[in-house]
């Protein structure tokens, strides 16, 4: 049943018991219709349009075998309408619609991440035909088509540019950090998001065989298979409805009066789970938004504290997702703050990703302040190649390792050994001048994060899981206390990984792009970082808009202490309820005093539950 027709029974039932209470004590007016007096038809037929409704859904349950909290209210309500005691059964209609409806507030529905992986993709193609071009829909694109992709547009198949150079931001795709160059024989693939400047570029697979394709594919596998979290309230249900249904047929057996029934039912209907409950989870959901952390499924608030193994998406998440020059090995015979100037000063014209790190590095260094980078002819930039320029009369070069060591051996001599990370070989008139290491750089506070995870919140398995390089992995590992890194994984990989895991263990996994959306989506918890990507927050249980790790702490602390007053309020309203059950039960207490009862037990449960939402004095411990 969607939020708004619970609202609607929810207002619908307000405004029965107040006519109800206005044609019963104001007009004092009496006489029936129907065998039912008039006062009460307002009650009548609140229950028929809304009490049927909410009966009828908890009898589908009780089919499917789905013994919930809320299965003594349907108790009640169906008690109250055959004994006569309308206004009883339509608080309790009330109780129920407005219990359910504070729950499923925020809730997404199943398939909103669908819908927006779907609509990220564009509807139709460029297709370019001899010196004409015509527009086509994805279905259309056939292998060996030549299409144009405008600039800022994103990719439709998986396809190779054949003219136009620029750069393509494939980090939703691939979990890579950086905008990729892109020059005829390069590989573009569908769903990434194309720069300043257009691409021709020739398919090399259809559309439903492309990429983003195939991450649909895997998004709605993890949408089917996504696990059932077993909430809060339905576990304490489990012991209390038995308990009240027992102590309710006894006050039966033992009175002979079908409204003793009534009254133990009334009073047992469980609103501290079904109203406190809610009010807690919305109070969490409400300081969460204060601290810039978006609260998307609410039942991630009664997991998150609990999950004993949380998994890292790499880019993004533990890195700032920032690449940054971080070693220089210069040759003994070239001055190191020259060099960087001559190639900084080549790079500022570059599209290259590590272009803009260079530069930075250059214009923040003290003896190559910006207006020291000095002017540039005869730049280019041909495929494969590197970038070539004259700097102040120095014919410059900037390759890679690679393509250097393909012109010849003699090279290898001259180059420092290979390590991790990305790289870049500078030659100055021909000959080797440096080597410049560049990193995406961890967060500052990631090894301590990592670090109190055990103790504070026992977490007893962290994992590293990101599509860079192997290398790369293990090395952003070391830097912040993690020994399980694994690299190279595909969106696939990581979804499978992660089910596994699900199987046997609570997890959190944490990740910010479209390539960590199945595995969002396949753990108990999904927690996305910033919001990049439609299709991510979608998936993800959580976004945190701030992209820091003292958020996810701070997500932890909320849902711990949410769990610590929703179980005050639930367990202390449940001990009073029983406490009117027992009373009800002697006979002291008539079906409408026991619902003026619950709703005073209700009160405290539900004060108590408002704390969640006043922030204490710290939300973080390490």
């Amino acid at each position: 049943m969607n939020n708004r027709l619970q609202l609607g029974i929810a207002g619908l039932a307000v405004f029965a018991i107040a006519v109800h209470l206005w044609l019963r004590f104001g007009l004092a007016l009496d006489g029936h219709v129907a065998g039912v007096a008039m006062r009460d038809w307002p009650l009548v037929l609140a229950l028929l349009f809304g009490g049927v409704p909410l009966v009828w859904e908890l009898l589908v349950k009780l089919f499917r075998a789905e013994f919930g909290s809320d299965l003594l209210a349907g108790i009640s309500i169906v008690t109250g309408v055959l004994l006569g005691e309308y206004l009883a059964a339509t608080i309790v209609v009330l109780m129920l619609s407005g219990g359910e409806a504070l729950e499923s507030y925020a809730v997404r529905s199943a398939s909103s991440v669908l819908r927006a992986l779907a609509n990220r993709m564009p509807s139709i193609a460029i297709r370019q035909v001899g010196d004409t071009t015509e527009e086509i829909s994805l279905d259309e694109i056939a292998i060996g088509d030549i299409v144009l992709i405008l600039p800022h547009k994103v990719c439709p198949v998986d396809a190779t540019v054949v003219s136009g150079h620029g750069a393509m931001d494939e980090s939703y795709l691939t979990g890579e950090p950086y905008r990729m160059s892109k020059t005829p024989g390069s590989l573009v693939l569908s769903g990434a998001i194309n720069g300043d400047s257009a691409l021709t570029v020739r398919a090399d697979k259809r559309a439903v065989d492309s990429r983003y394709a195939k991450i649909m594919e895997v998004m709605e596998a993890s949408q089917q298979n996504r696990p059932k979290i077993r909430r809060l309230g339905d576990q304490l249900g489990a012991f209390y409805t038995p308990l009240a249904v027992l102590i309710g047929v006894a006050a039966w057996v033992v009175s002979g009066d079908p409204l003793r029934f009534l009254s133990v039912m009334v009073v047992a209907t469980p609103c501290p789970l079904l109203i406190a409950i809610p009010v807690a989870i919305l109070g969490a959901i409400s300081l969460s938004a204060r601290r810039s952390i978006i609260i998307r499924d609410p039942s991630v608030l009664e997991q998150v504290d609990r999950c004993k193994t949380m998994i890292f998406d790499k880019t993004g998440t533990l890195t700032y997702g920032r690449p940054k020059l971080v070693e220089q090995v210069v040759d003994p015979d070239q001055d190191a703050s020259r060099v960087l100037t001559l190639v900084a000063s080549l790079e500022r014209y570059s599209k290259h990703p590590l272009a803009e790190a260079i530069v930075s590095a250059a214009t923040q260094d003290g003896s190559s302040s910006s207006g020291a980078l000095l002017s540039v002819s005869e730049i280019s930039e041909p495929p494969g190649a590197g970038l070539r320029g004259i700097v102040d009369g120095h014919e410059m070069q900037i390759t890679s390792r690679k393509k250097l060591l393909a012109k010849g051996d003699e090279w290898a001599e001259r180059l420092p050994e290979q390590s991790g990370g990305l790289e870049c070989v500078i030659l100055i008139d021909g000959k080797y001048a440096a080597t410049y290491r560049l990193r995406d750089s961890p967060r500052k506070e990631g090894h301590s994060f990592v670090d109190h995870l055990d103790d504070r919140h026992g977490v007893n398995r962290v994992v590293l899981l990101s599509g860079d390089r192997t290398s790369e992995v293990e090395y952003l590992g070391k830097q912040v206390g993690i020994t399980e890194c694994m690299g190279d994984q595909s969106p696939e990989d990581k979804l499978r990984f992660v089910t596994e895991q699900t199987k046997t263990s609570k997890t959190v996994f944490v990740g910010d792009g479209i390539n960590d959306a199945p595995a969002l989506m396949a753990a108990t918890v999904g927690i996305a970082f910033g919001q990049n990507s439609d299709v991510t927050t979608e998936a993800a249980g959580v976004v945190i808009l701030d992209s820091s790790l003292a958020r996810v702490d701070e997500l932890m602390h909320i849902s711990r202490r949410m769990r610590r007053i929703a179980l005050q309020s639930a367990v202390g309203g449940m001990t009073l309820s029983v406490i009117g059950m027992l009373i009800a039960f002697a006979g002291y207490l008539p079906p409408v005093a026991g619902a003026i009862t619950q709703e005073a037990i209700d009160v405290v449960a539900v004060l108590n539950a408002l704390r969640v939402a006043w922030a204490p004095k710290s939300l973080t411990d390490f």
